[in-house]
Parts: structure tokens; sequence; C-alpha cells
């Protein structure tokens, strides 16, 4: 299944502005000693996770999104930028509300509701990012972490991983 994104990282990377993604993308090179490839695409798929909370609140609302400890310090960082990360919330991303933050680890987690909650979580948000913004890619897998264990540890291919059917809310 070959789903073509709703939402490209240009688009995503609008956003924020060019001077702002700057800032971020540089911070976080100096920062990490990152590439700044990688780091680019560290700060995509932060956005990508922000875009997928805002434009599906009523179906990803409470529910935990595993992506890895450099998201979600991207996203620290963009919290702290408080009127830019007002105005993305509320005012460029498509849900229009303020999105707030609440860090736990992915270990953390699969104790709290067990494995079975966690993979029917998954299986509720996951269709939706490649309905936004079409399959998952290799450079995707790392940033991640539910993903990569679908690629890595249970064996499906990307194809697979895209051709996930949602479950009912």
């Amino acid at each position: 299944m070959n789903r073509q994104p709703n939402v490209s990282a240009d688009d995503l990377k609008a956003l924020l502005g060019a001077p702002l993604h700057e800032e971020v993308v540089r911070y976080f090179e100096q920062s990490t000693g990152g590439e700044r490839e990688y780091v680019e695409r560290q700060v995509l798929e932060c956005l990508r996770y922000l875009y997928l909370i805002s434009r599906h609140r009523d179906r990803l609302s409470g529910l935990f999104l595993p992506v890895e400890q450099e998201i979600d310090e991207i996203w620290h960082y963009l919290i702290l930028q408080t009127r830019e990360y007002r105005e993305l919330c509320e005012e460029k991303l498509p849900g229009g509300f303020f999105i707030h933050h609440r860090s736990i680890a992915y270990e953390d987690y699969q104790e709290e509701p067990g494995r079975e909650k966690s993979i029917e979580e998954a299986l509720r948000w996951i269709p939706l990012y490649c309905q936004e913004f079409g399959p998952f890619d290799e450079g995707a897998l790392p940033h991640w972490t539910i993903v990569r264990f679908l690629y890595e540890r249970m064996e499906m291919t990307l194809e697979d991983i895209a051709a996930l059917e949602p479950l009912a809310s």
C-alpha cells in the first residue's frame, strides 16, 4: 500500500518558520554533536508528533506516542520558546489548542498499562501517521520506539507497518 502524504516535511518546517527551525537544528547540532541531516530529521519527527496530537486530538487524547528521548528534548526546547510555542499550538497546528507536555519513559509506560494496551494504542496512531505523512521510512525508525520494535524485533517490513489498519476509537 503506497499512501501519499497529506502533510509534507516542508509544510511542517514552515509551521516553525525558517528562523526558529534553523535555531532548533543548530542548537541540537551543537549540543549533541549530531550530523545536520540527522538533527533535521529529529526536528521533523518532533513536528510530526505535535501535528498528530493536534490534528487527531479526539483519537489520540491521553495516548502515549513513544518517541525517543531526543525528540522529547526538542519538544522541551520548543516549549521554552513560549511565545512561538503557543503560536505554533494555537494558531498553526490544525487543532488550535495548547499541547501540554508530560514526559514518561517508554519502559515505565509499558509497565503502567501493560503490553497489550501499548500495542492497542500503537495500532491507533501508526495508521494516522501513515495517513498524514506517508509510510514510515528507515530514516524515521531511530525516532519512534514502537515502530522500530515492530521492524527489528517483530520483523515486520515497512510496508507491513504502513498497512496496519486503525482500531476503532
